[in-house]
């Protein structure tokens, strides 16, 4: 079965509008990009699409919380999953930029890390 549908790319402030041809759940063709980036984009998104998720977490004895992010893009069904993990951290100081809070998290094989030194 064919289909096609209409995406806005994001890799580059350029926006292009593209249209993605799929055929039994595979991409067949991509137009209406501008560069190589944009063509990446499409096939990735239109069938197993990615997010970064950034979030902030609580830490114990600390007024401030911390501030996190996924190391790489995750599977966009995932996000919930992994902000239920975020939420149930059990975090203390010291937490340096860069610190693993939590390995393999929503069992995507990606860490969630600290973006913010907390001492």
């Amino acid at each position: 079965m064919k289909e096609s549908q209409i995406l806005t790319c994001i890799s580059c402030p350029v926006g292009c509008r593209m249209t993605v041809t799929l055929e039994n759940g595979q991409v067949t063709s991509v137009t209406g990009n501008t560069c190589k980036r944009g063509e990446v984009y499409a096939r990735q998104e239109s069938v197993k699409p990615l997010r970064m998720v950034t979030a902030v977490a609580k830490v114990k004895n600390s007024a401030v919380p911390v501030s996190l992010k996924t190391r790489n893009p995750i599977p966009k069904d995932k996000i919930r999953q992994c902000m239920d993990e975020i939420n149930a951290l059990d975090l203390s100081l010291p937490i340096l930029a860069g610190d693993v809070l939590k390995q393999n998290v929503a069992g995507t094989g990606v860490d969630l890390i600290s973006t913010r030194t907390l001492v």
